[in-house]
Formats: C-alpha cells, structure tokens, sequence
C-alpha cells in the first residue's frame, strides 16, 4: 500500500495533483481544501495517501494530515459514502469541521457539502458520532503536515518520527489538555470544557483523548 508520496509538484488540476516521485509521475486526487494549499509547479510536496483498488480501476487520495487521512477513511466507511463525497465533504468541512460536525450530531452542516443529501449526511451522523473524538484528538495532539514547502532537489523527504512512550502521569495530563483543546475547537468556552474534562478524567484516571472527549460531551450536553 501506499502511505506517502514525496516529490515536485509537476502539474495541478480541477481535483488532482500530479507529483514527480524519483521519476514515477504519481495522479493524487485531493479535496478543495488540500489543492488550494498546494505550493506552486516545481516545488517539493508530500501528502499521506490513501490508494483504493478495484477492479478496473486504482486510485490515489491525497492528506495534509494523518488526521485528514482518517477522517477520510471513517466516512467512507459508510454506507453510500464513497471516496469523491468524502473529499466533498473535507473540501467544506475540513478535518475539524466535519469532527465538529459529527460530534454534535449537526446533519445540516455535513450537507452543505457538493452533492450530499439528507439521508446520507444523517446516516454519516447516527454511524460515526461516537467516533468523531477519535480525529478530534489526532488534531489536538497537533498532528503535522505532511506537506512540504519549496526546497532544493537535494532536500532529505519529510519523516514522521512517532514520539517516545509518555510516563502515566504525563500522558494522563496531555490526554486532559488534548481533550480541551478539542472542545474549545468545537466553540465551548475554557470554563465549561475545562470542568467536564476534569470530571471525566476523575471518573476515569486511565481514560485517552477519545474517551475523554467522549465523556466531557456527555456532561456538556443540554440537560432534557
């Protein structure tokens, strides 16, 4: 599979990019969002990808971010939700926006998307609400670009280098300060975000960002 193409930025178009990788030309299609990040012809770019196979047909997705990536592959996970609505959706969303969306079950913004309707911005809703703290997280943990600006052709490619295991404690307190950093992407203010995090931390010393998140929403919900 193919996880990352680094390269020059040969030709970009209305949905694609073509990226010249060691002399293989690599098509990348991105969102709206990602294309207009893009450097200009002849510069260094590196996207996470996504390759999908069938059988008459291989195709290549291209991410800023890890996060990106994974939203990605959660809405179109669904039902209905194939790979040209799921880039709609981030090229209006983006990453955030389409977590934000999913988290408060708000079907309305997902449709605002070109060319998805109801029925499939309320299913995206009702099957991946629960799971919308995980890319919540992935973006609050600050995951980096994989996009690289202009550079020589000697440049060494861009790294992911994974982070060395936290202790308990310190991991416990970053999981706390990536679940209010979600929250606060979602528009609750310091005050409130902050008690509910701590409240779901108590109940749960042990708990990751997700379910952190997971559980600071619960408590932040409008009481019925």
């Amino acid at each position: 599979m193919i996880g990352k193409v680094t390269g020059r930025l040969d030709h970009r178009g209305a949905d694609h990019v073509l990226i010249d990788a060691g002399g293989v030309g690599y098509v990348v299609h991105c969102s709206e969002r990602t294309l207009a990040a893009m450097p200009g012809p002849g510069e260094r770019v590196a996207l996470y990808t996504e390759l999908l196979v069938r059988e008459d047909l291989m195709q290549l997705f291209g991410f800023r971010t890890l996060a990106e990536r994974e939203c990605h592959r959660l809405l179109t996970s669904v039902q209905g939700v194939g790979a040209k609505a799921s880039l709609a959706i981030l090229g209006t969303l983006g990453t955030e926006g389409v977590a934000r969306a999913l988290s408060l079950g708000d079907a309305a913004a997902i449709r605002a998307a070109p060319g998805i309707g109801p029925k499939i911005a309320q299913r995206l809703v009702l099957e991946l609400q629960a799971k919308a703290p995980s890319i919540l997280a992935m973006g609050a943990a600050g995951a980096q670009p994989a996009m690289a600006g202009a550079g020589g052709a000697g440049e060494a490619p861009a790294t992911v280098v994974a982070p060395a295991p936290a202790p308990a404690g310190v991991a416990g307190a970053q999981a706390q300060a990536d679940a209010l950093s979600a929250l606060a992407n979602l528009g609750y203010g310091q005050g409130e975000a902050a008690a509910a995090v701590l409240e779901a931390a108590e109940a749960d010393p042990a708990a990751a960002t997700p379910a952190l998140i997971r559980a600071a929403l619960r408590r932040l919900a409008p009481k019925a």
